[in-house]
C-alpha cells in the first residue's frame, strides 16, 4: 500500500468574524475557507445556493443562434438526430434533449455510438448513416468538439450540424482548432464568456433545454422536473461540486424521489435506496455504475430506453437487466485489479509509471482497474487490453505526473490517444507494449514524495467539540464530492478502552474511546477487522482521522466518530 502523509490545511481567515456573520460555528467557517470559498456573496451562495443563482443559458457563445436555428427545423418539419455518447453523461444528456425536442414538437430521434465498434463520438459511418436516413440536422451533446474532419463530411453532405460539448479544445500555436458546425455550445471555447466553465455534457444539454423552453413558453416546472438528470451527468462525470455544479446537485437531489421517470425510480428500488434520501455517494457509487453498466458491457441505448420507458414492466426488467450487468461489471473488476495487482507485485513494483497488460480483460473495464492502481500504489497506472485492432488502454494519474503529456512524449508509438492531465485513453500496436512501458518509465520525472499519499486534515478537533448541533451543521455543506470533500478532523493520543470486529463478513471495528482529558467517544473503523487486530497487537494507544456521527439505535442517539485513516501509536 501507498504510504501516508498526514498534513493539515492553513489557510487563513478571520474565521470568528465569518462565523458571526453567516450565523455558523468557526469549525464549519473553517472548512467552507479550506474549500476556498472566499468573501461574503461567495460563502452565502455556497451556504444557501438554490435554483435563483443558477446563470441564464444566453450567457454560453451560440446559445441564441442554436435556439433559432432549432426553432426553424421544427416550423419546416425537419428532421433532427441527437448524437450522445455511451457514459452516464452522454446518456444524461441524450435523454434531456430527446425529451426536450418532443415537447417542442419537433422530428427527433437518437443515435449513441457503441463503445467497442464506434469508439467515442461521431464517427464517419454514423454522418453517413443519418444522410441515408433523410436526416437534416445533427444535434451533438456530450461530443463533437473534436470531430473535425466528421462534421467536414457533414456539411459536405448537406447536413446542418449543432454542437454541444463541454470537453476541452485543441489548440495549436495558441490558435483554437474547431470543427466547421452551424452553431457550437461549449463553455471551454475561448469566446466563451460563461462564469463557470467546468460543467457536464449534461449540463450544457440541461441550459439548453432551458432556452427551448422559454422560447416556446414551456413552463419552468417542466423544465425543473428534469433537473435531477443533469445532477446524475454532473457527479457521474466527477465534476467539480462547486459554483453553478453544487446546486444543480443540491437541487437535483432533493427532486430524485418525485422523478417523473419511471425507469429511475424502477433503478432506485431495484438498489433498495431510499428515494426521499439519496445522496451523491449513491449517484456515483450506485445508480452511476449500473447506467453506465449498459454501455460497458452491452449498449447504452438500454440505459436511455429504460429513462424514456413508460411501461412498468417494460423499466422493472431493464432495471434488472442493468443491475445485473452491473453486478457482473463489479465481479470482472475484482478478478482484473486481482490480476493487475499480481502483476505488479511480480514485476513492476519498482516502477514509477505502471502498465499493466490484461489480454483478456474487458477493454471496458481498463479505466476503472487502472484508477484502483493508482489508488492502491499512488502512482500512475496504465491498464492494456486487447482491442479489436491492436492493444486498447486507459490510464489514471496522480497530481504530479501530467499524464496527457506524457502520451505526447511518446506518439510515435501510439496508434491514437487522448486525455487531461489526470485520465488517458490509448491504442498502440502489441509489439510496442514493452517499448511503451520502458519510455514511460524512462521519461517519468517522479521522485520518492510523489508517491506519498497526502491526507488533508481540516481541522484538530479533540472529541470534547463534537454535539449535535455541530453535526447538523455539517449537513449544510452537502453535498459531498470532487471539488466539495466531506470534511475530516484528527485527533492523537486517543486511548482504546476495548475494540471488537463485527459484521458478517467481519469488517467492521467497534471500539470504546476514550481522549486525555477522559471523554468518552464510541469509533467505528470500516476495514478487516482481523487484520486490525493483527496489526494493533495489544496497543492501547490510536491517532485517528475522523468524521463525527449521531448513532441511533432503539430510538436511543449517541455521538460517535467513523475513523478514516489511523496511526497506531507506539506504546512508550
Amino acid at each position: 500500500m501507498a504510504a501516508e502523509r498526514w498534513m493539515l490545511q492553513t489557510k487563513r481567515a478571520d474565521f470568528q468574524e465569518m462565523a458571526k456573520c453567516h450565523g455558523i460555528s468557526p469549525v464549519t467557517a473553517r472548512i467552507i475557507r479550506n474549500r476556498d470559498v472566499v468573501g461574503t456573496e461567495s460563502v452565502e451562495k455556497y451556504l444557501k445556493g438554490g435554483l435563483k443563482d443558477l446563470y441564464n443559458p444566453y450567457l454560453l457563445k451560440d446559445m441564441e443562434l442554436t435556439v433559432s436555428i432549432i426553432r426553424e427545423k421544427v416550423r419546416e418539419e425537419k428532421r433532427i438526430r441527437i448524437v450522445g455518447d455511451y457514459d452516464i453523461d452522454g446518456v444524461c444528456s441524450t435523454y434531456l434533449l430527446y425529451r426536450a425536442l418532443t415537447e417542442i414538437g419537433a422530428y427527433a430521434d437518437y443515435e449513441i455510438p457503441d463503445r467497442i465498434r464506434d469508439g467515442y463520438g461521431i464517427n464517419e459511418s454514423i454522418i453517413r448513416q443519418a444522410a441515408e436516413d433523410g436526416i437534416d440536422t445533427i444535434l451533438t451533446c456530450d461530443n463533437g468538439i473534436a470531430a473535425t474532419a466528421q462534421i467536414r463530411l457533414a456539411k459536405e453532405l448537406g447536413l446542418t450540424v449543432l454542437i454541444t460539448d463541454h470537453h476541452d479544445i485543441m489548440k495549436e500555436e495558441g490558435v483554437e482548432i474547431l470543427p466547421p458546425a452551424d452553431a457550437i455550445i461549449n463553455p471551454k471555447q475561448m469566446a466563451c464568456h460563461y462564469p463557470y466553465p467546468e460543467i457536464c455534457g449534461g449540463l450544457v444539454a440541461y441550459k439548453l433545454v432551458q432556452a427551448l423552453y422559454e422560447a416556446y413558453s414551456i413552463s419552468q416546472e417542466k423544465w425543473l422536473e428534469m433537473l435531477e438528470f443533469a445532477a446524475i451527468a454532473t457527479v457521474g462525470d466527477v465534476m467539480k461540486l462547486q459554483d453553478e455544479n453544487r446546486i444543480i446537485v443540491k437541487e437535483g437531489l432533493k427532486r430524485m424521489g418525485q422523478t417523473k421517470s419511471l425507469g429511475l425510480r424502477k433503478l432506485i428500488e431495484k438498489n433498495n435506496l431510499d428515494e426521499d434520501n439519496i445522496t451523491a455517494y449513491q449517484i456515483g457509487f450506485v445508480i452511476g455504475p449500473c447506467l453506465n453498466a449498459g454501455g460497458r458491457l452491452h449498449t447504452a441505448k438500454l440505459a436511455l430506453s429504460l429513462l424514456l420507458s413508460e411501461s412498468e414492466e417494460e423499466a422493472d426488467r431493464m432495471a434488472l437487466e442493468l443491475k445485473d450487468l452491473n453486478d457482473q461489471r463489479k465481479t470482472m473488476t475484482r478478478q482484473g485489479t486481482e490480476e493487475a495487482v499480481e502483476q505488479v507485485e511480480a514485476l513492476y513494483k519498482d516502477h514509477k509509471v505502471l502498465v499493466v497488460y490484461l489480454p483478456s480483460c474487458h477493454e471496458s473495464l481498463a479505466g476503472i482497474i487502472a484508477g484502483r492502481l493508482r489508488e492502491q500504489y499512488q502512482k500512475p497506472a496504465f491498464v492494456l487490453t486487447d482491442g479489436e485492432e491492436g492493444v486498447k488502454g486507459s490510464g489514471r494519474s496522480i497530481e504530479t505526473y501530467h499524464m496527457f503529456d506524457a502520451l505526447v512524449e511518446v506518439k510515435e508509438l501510439l496508434s491514437k490517444f487522448g486525455g487531461h492531465p489526470m485520465a488517458a485513453g490509448l491504442s498502440l500496436k502489441k509489439e510496442n507494449v514493452d517499448e511503451f512501458r520502458r519510455r514511460l518509465n524512462e521519461n517519468a520525472k517522479l521522485g520518492e514524495e510523489d508517491f506519498i499519499k497526502k491526507i488533508w486534515i481540516d481541522v484538530p478537533m479533540p472529541l470534547e467539540y463534537i454535539n449535535e448541533p455541530l453535526i447538523e451543521e455539517l449537513d449544510l455543506l452537502e453535498p459531498f464530492g470532487q471539488g466539495n470533500e466531506k470534511p475530516l478532523f484528527a485527533q492523537k493520543g486517543l486511548s482504546i478502552r476495548s475494540v471488537r470486529v463485527m459484521g458478517k463478513n467481519r469488517n467492521v471495528v467497534k471500539f470504546s474511546l476514550a481522549s486525555e482529558k477522559g471523554m468518552p467517544m464510541d469509533g467505528l473503523l470500516f476495514a478487516d477487522g482481523d487484520s486490525f487486530l493483527h496489526e494493533l497487537s495489544g496497543s492501547r494507544k490510536i491517532d485517528v482521522i475522523y468524521y463525527p456521527a449521531v448513532n441511533e439505535y432503539n430510538g436511543n442517539k449517541s455521538l460517535q466518530i467513523v475513523i478514516k485513516n489511523y496511526k497506531i501509536a507506539k506504546e512508550s
